[in-house]
């Protein structure tokens, strides 16, 4: 394989030498800036070998490097060991960004190029600038894919089908309306989106097209005048059709949409964070980019029928979590063969038999010992380990319902436990507590909260270095915006009806890796002369290990608010589970 990466790095080569450009640049994104890709668009993966769902590839005539975040150093460095791909560990001080490198290492004159339909309309725009002003160009019609990658596979052609509104609970007009109500105050009369899963919403509509995201490969323009979905037509039966249609939404070829951009008439607002460079040179004038899109508020406040979905959901798949670890504790106690890809098998397995199950949210991480340390492991046939009851199991696993979307992480002793796990875990869990027992004033940051899950390991010299939380989506994407929870500056408040994880971690590379994730929503807290104040309802409903929990270093408040939520787990699913499950966990939600 380390072979034919250096063959397809030459030929990326190859291509900059026909076209006289120094350098390029393989995101890890499509013409939709998504983070999650089919097949046709995971270009990056297939030139770098690195399967990372982040990370930006850099090709010149004598370098090839890679960027990505800290949730992939150690996958990376081992994924791109033996292809001459230079590793660039991502926000640490010491690495350059992407453009301060190319700023630095060409020489002066030279044209950097890069596909305009996979860079977004601020990146483009922030990258042609730093490079104009240290005399470097940047050309955006660089497509060279489908000569580097001869075999590229189709683009996906998985049917559309309707997201009853019974699971929406809104009808894909009104939320139409919504935002074209949105885009008139931007100045337009019209809007153009090219995000999957924005799409998916506005229209209640699903697909298959991207592994564990329930999107379909599309572009949408919305106006009162008459909108048009550019999708494939093989992907949009009859029914479909009509649907779309009763909504004034009709059909038009996926690569029909620059022709249409070019002469559409009047004010189109875009998100210049979502949109490519390439569709909004297709605007020109006529394109409005506003700072935050007009759908995402709307999508991310969940309305009171898809928040008693995600209820639901939960209980569901607290009931296969139930389920699956009673059979993965058997299964190591009674020394019979189990390995991390089983794990993830038996999950799927006990998911797969609750109503509306429809797929995983993400491809399951379950590390175990030292591979719980890889923030975003992923087993494969050369790395999964046989599990044995001496070490830690990091499980982060979640499913989509057509009722709702579950992401939860786990950290399980599978046998003796040490001090250093106690502690490390009891630590995560401290924060973990502190983030989802905060009570806010209306109009609060998740980069103003992101701190209460860190004091505890701040205070003995330890951190994470990825978010503490991120928005998940309604049977939609498992990473969804505009609200996170980190330490850098995100401006959208955390509002009633929002979904979001509480997922502060710990890392200890080559020896173990502790995260604990919950799903949390907002809700009003209560009312004062000060103002209107939120805090989180926890969503997610399963226990966390009992064995791991060091009281010495534990408030009394703290340990009541675990004894709290293991009773509310087992009050919950008991009623659901056989008798021996529920047996099982009634042991596993003891008071501490």
């Amino acid at each position: 394989m380390k072979k034919e990466i250096i063959a397809r790095i030459e030929a990326v080569r190859a291509e900059l030498k026909k076209a006289g450009v120094a350098a390029t640049m393989f995101p890890q994104t499509d013409p939709h800036q998504s983070e999650y890709l089919s097949r046709h668009f995971q270009v990056r993966r297939y030139l770098s070998g690195f399967t990372g769902s982040a990370g930006t590839l850099v090709v010149t005539s004598g370098d090839a490097l890679l960027w990505t975040d800290s949730r992939y150093f150690i996958q990376a460095a081992d994924q791109l060991e033996g292809t001459g791909i230079k590793l660039m560990k991502e926000g640490l001080p010491a690495t350059p960004g992407i453009a301060d490198w190319l700023i630095g290492n060409l020489v002066r004159g030279s044209v950097v190029a890069i596909d305009g339909w996979t860079s977004s309309v601020t990146e483009t725009e922030s990258l042609r600038r730093k490079l104009e002003e240290n005399g470097l160009s940047l050309k955006v019609d660089f497509d060279i894919t489908d000569t580097v990658w001869p075999d590229r596979p189709a683009l996906p052609g998985d049917p559309i089908f309707i997201h009853d509104i019974k699971y929406a609970g809104r009808d894909a007009a009104d939320k139409i309306g919504d935002i074209l109500q949105n885009a008139s105050a931007e100045g337009g009369d019209a809007v153009f989106i090219s995000a999957l899963d924005e799409i998916a919403w506005a229209l209640n509509i699903r697909s298959r097209d991207v592994s564990c995201n329930p999107v379909a490969t599309a572009f949408l323009y919305l106006s009162a005048k008459g909108s048009t979905l550019f999708t494939l037509e093989s992907k949009v039966d009859d029914k479909v059709r009509d649907y779309l249609a009763e909504r004034g939404v009709t059909v038009a070829p996926y690569s029909s949409v620059a022709d249409f951009l070019t002469n559409v008439d009047g004010h189109v607002v875009y998100d210049a964070a979502r949109t490519s460079g390439a569709a909004a040179a297709c605007l020109g004038d006529r394109g409005i980019a506003c700072r935050r899109s007009p759908v995402a508020m709307l999508k991310g406040i969940k309305n009171e029928v898809q928040i008693a979905g995600t209820r639901e959901a939960m209980i569901k798949d607290g009931c296969a979590l139930v389920g699956a670890f009673h059979e993965i504790e058997r299964l190591v106690n009674a020394g019979e063969r189990l390995t991390e890809t089983g794990v993830a098998e038996i999950l799927t397995r006990y998911r797969s038999q609750q109503p509306l199950y429809f797929d995983e949210s993400f491809e399951t991480i379950a590390g175990y010992g030292a591979h719980g340390a890889i923030v975003h492991y992923s087993a494969t046939p050369e790395s999964d380990v046989e599990i044995y009851a001496n070490n830690l199991l990091l499980v982060d696993s979640g499913a989509q319902y057509l009722d709702g979307t579950t992401d939860i992480t786990r950290t399980v002793s599978m046998g003796n436990t040490t001090d250093e796990q106690r502690r490390d875990f009891t630590l995560v869990m401290k924060g973990h507590i502190a983030l989802a027992s905060a009570v806010f004033p209306d109009g609060t940051r998740g980069d103003q909260l992101d701190a209460l899950a860190r004091q505890f390991l701040w205070k003995e010299g330890l951190s994470y270095l990825h978010g503490t939380g991120h928005g998940v989506g309604h049977f939609l994407n498992v990473h969804e915006g505009p609200q996170s929870i980190r330490l850098n500056h995100v401006p959208t408040p955390l509002t009633p009806g929002m979904i979001t994880s509480d997922e502060p971690g710990l890392y200890r590379e080559n020896v173990h890796g502790i995260r604990c994730e919950n799903l949390v929503l907002t809700v009003r807290a209560f009312t004062t002369e000060f103002g209107t104040f939120n805090r989180f309802e926890t969503l997610t409903l399963f226990p966390f290990d009992l064995k791991l929990f060091d009281t010495s270093i534990m408030t009394a408040d703290e340990i009541e608010w675990v004894n709290s939520y293991h009773a509310m787990v087992r009050e919950t699913l008991t009623p659901r589970l056989t008798p021996e499950l529920a047996e099982w966990l009634a042991e596993k939600t003891m008071a501490l």
